[in-house]
């Protein structure tokens, strides 16, 4: 984009006089949201994480030292046995490695370089090695999915440049030694749910283990359906702390190692949970509650008490700036006359002339906005929004006429209204073809359609045919006669996706169109509606990575046996074909029926008898495809792919087999660290031009 609206900031000046200083320069309030404590081993010291930076603090409190600096960001800082070194996470480097530096001070030395996240959690007991959990590649007999929540345990030497050692490839984080070296405590991961997720109760909340490398064995210590995480050794060895969700709230717990004991409550903290254990080799918790950090000194008989901390920062916020955007777009979308262009950047939704560049900034909010698409007529906006409440559903519409005002992108004021707002999670809308309903999720996994006249929804697929992981995960599209929509909705007999079609009205059964048993993904209209395409991974690669690593392929299954027979001419058969209604067009004749590409008010004539069989693979060869379109007259397949710097953009001449790179797009690889953006092609309407959304 060329042109965005510039911020104006208003500057207050202060002319003739004098202005006095305050008696103490610097912020009073103590800081907040300091992380991951971790209290030395003779209790003197606590390490912490705040503002991206690791800080060093007495016990009794006082103002905190920085031990580290610079734009990266530093976390998960661990004591080694005698106090002299820490470790710590940063991603100084693009992913998060494993550091160390003295605890006095000086320089940092990096131990691991690799692809993939690293997190310290301990010293070996002769404080030669590190510690940390990494997901690099999983043992070939696992039964786990081979994927990043699943990490390995290994250990790396601090002299640095030496290779790691895998200690476990089972999941074990928050992984310390006992003194002896021959035992280690760990906390599980079974599954995929939020590892900040509070109050869960289901079968894969995590447990506290105990691994014994003298004879291989895992002994499960918690097995509930609660919450159990962060174990550390108490200080006689004969028993370990942890925070557990028993009573409610994560809270501090004791349990003796013998089988009999039960556990003991040691904090009673009931508002917020306590988070990040640590432990002195004198039996003193460390902990953080609410932002801040407590102490509960060995054998105190009175309440944790919070640790008064100041650190002395320099302001770091962000100074006001004028800024000129050509990345960061998250999503994008096309209007339908093909002249603008909407795009989500940094959370808030603009709109440019594709021709020109010139732009309209539509919401600014602190809020975030996603979810953007054009009515059918491209006067209206419509998009999710997290304001005051939960994700609700919003439209924007020029308040001038259309001879006044035709287009978003010169448009002079903005009316911003809300369509749904209530106390559901409502997003991802879309309109229907006509304009006059909304379909969208109510709770992540509800389809509904919302009439805008009577203001009423309806159930379209319950909830029960899906389950969502994380935001953007699941998927429909409106038929263009608006009457049908496609879905994915899940196998539960395999737990995979499938391709589904339903009645826009709600009262007709699901119809499950691939019945593979594999991941069948994202089935879009095409032709018309005499056909759609979707994604599946029936023959691809199902390799380490699971999602982010493995293939697919693009296929067409065809509602008519017309449309079926077309696909199939040959190259010379089509082209008689395509002389013929030339010549009738010429004659302004009624052309040879075919599909209807630009016909959404014709109501579809789907024959779902022996569909399967009407079904054809459009890619020559499986890839890790992650957008895919194709032409409005079916000959051309356009599919993004990703490649060896980031993402190609590939066509398939459908007709003769022909493949053509056309673009290769370097793009970044996927990390917690950085931000993810969407990757999509999309076509304007008569399929003559593309455009590409890849790493922002």
């Amino acid at each position: 984009m060329h042109r965005l609206l510039p911020y104006l900031v208003p500057i207050l000046l202060t002319l003739g006089g004098t202005c006095a200083l305050p008696s103490e320069i610097g912020s009073p309030d103590p800081p907040l949201w300091m992380r991951y404590p971790a209290i030395s081993p003779d209790g003197r010291l606590i390490a912490f994480s705040f503002q991206g930076h690791i800080f060093l603090v007495k016990s009794e409190g006082g103002t905190a030292t920085p031990l580290t600096t610079g734009p990266q960001h530093d976390t998960s800082p661990v004591w080694s046995p005698d106090g002299k070194l820490i470790a710590f996470a940063s991603d100084r480097y693009g992913h998060s490695d494993v550091f160390v530096v003295g605890s006095n001070g000086g320089a940092v030395r990096r131990l691991t370089n690799y692809s993939t996240d690293a997190a310290p959690s301990d010293f070996t007991p002769d404080g030669q090695f590190v510690l940390f959990s990494a997901h690099r590649i999983g043992a070939a007999g696992s039964s786990l999915f081979p994927i990043r929540i699943f990490p390995q345990l290994y250990k790396v030497a601090i002299e640095g440049g030496k290779k790691e050692q895998l200690i476990l490839t089972t999941p074990a984080v928050h992984a310390r030694f006992n003194k002896a070296g021959n035992q280690i405590l760990y906390e599980d991961i079974k599954g995929f749910e939020d590892p900040w997720r509070k109050h869960q109760t289901s079968s894969v909340t995590r447990d506290i283990w105990l691994y014994d490398s003298d004879s291989s064995g895992h002994r499960r210590l918690t097995n509930a359906a609660y919450e159990n995480r962060n174990p550390v050794w108490g200080p006689d060895e004969n028993a370990t702390y942890y925070l557990s969700e028993r009573s409610g709230s994560f809270n501090i717990w004791r349990m003796p190692f013998h089988p009999q004991a039960n556990p003991e409550q040691i904090t009673f903290f009931t508002k917020n949970p306590v988070r990040f254990l640590s432990v002195s080799q004198g039996g003193d918790l460390c902990f953080g509650y609410d932002g801040e950090i407590y102490l509960l000194p060995s054998g105190s008989k009175q309440p944790p008490q919070k640790v008064q901390i100041r650190t002395d920062l320099a302001n770091t916020d962000a100074a006001p700036a004028l800024k000129h955007f050509n990345d960061n777009v998250t999503e994008m979308a096309l209007s339908p006359s093909g002249k603008e262009i909407a795009l989500v950047v940094r959370g808030d939704i603009y709109v440019a002339s594709i021709e020109h560049g010139e732009t309209k900034r539509i919401t600014n909010t602190p809020g975030q906005e996603r979810n953007v698409s054009f009515s059918p007529d491209g006067r209206k906006l419509l998009f999710a929004a997290e304001y005051n409440k939960p994700w609700a559903i919003y439209e924007a519409s020029i308040n001038q006429p259309k001879e006044k005002e035709p287009y978003f992108f010169n448009s002079t004021v903005i009316d911003i209204h809300p369509l749904l707002e209530n106390s559901e999670e409502n997003f991802q809308p879309r309109y229907s073809p006509d304009g006059k309903e909304v379909a969208f999720l109510e709770n992540r996994t509800t389809l509904k359609v919302f009439n805008l006249d009577t203001k009423r929804s309806r159930v379209i697929l319950p909830g029960e045919y899906n389950y969502s992981y994380e935001d953007g995960d699941q998927w429909f599209d409106w038929s263009p006669d608006g009457k049908w929509f496609l879905v994915n909705f899940l196998d539960r007999n395999r737990f995979s996706l499938e391709a589904g079609l339903i009645d826009s009205e709600g009262k007709q059964q699901l119809t499950n169109l691939t019945k593979s048993g594999y991941e069948d993904v994202k089935p879009e209209w095409a032709m018309g509606g005499t056909s759609m395409i979707w994604a599946s991974d029936r023959y691809g690669l199902h390799g380490d990575g699971y999602s982010e690593k493995s293939q697919s392929d693009i296929y067409e299954m065809f509602f008519t046996q017309q449309g079926f027979d077309r696909s199939k001419l040959s190259l010379d058969e089509y082209a008689i074909l395509k002389e013929k209604q030339d010549i009738e067009k010429k004659n302004e004749r009624a052309p040879t029926p075919e599909p209807a590409a630009h016909k959404p008010t014709e109501a579809l004539k789907l024959d779902l008898n022996n569909i399967e069989d009407r079904v054809k693979r459009l890619t020559l060869g499986s890839s890790s495809i992650m957008d895919a379109a194709l032409t409005p007259d079916g000959e051309t397949l356009l599919y993004l792919a990703k490649g060896d710097k980031g993402v190609e953009l590939w066509s398939v001449k459908l007709r003769d087999r022909e493949l053509k790179r056309l673009a290769e797009l370097p793009v970044p690889p996927p990390s917690p660290t950085m931000p993810q953006f969407g990757t999509s092609v999309k076509l304007d309407t008569e399929g003559k031009n593309a455009y590409v959304l890849a790493g922002g």
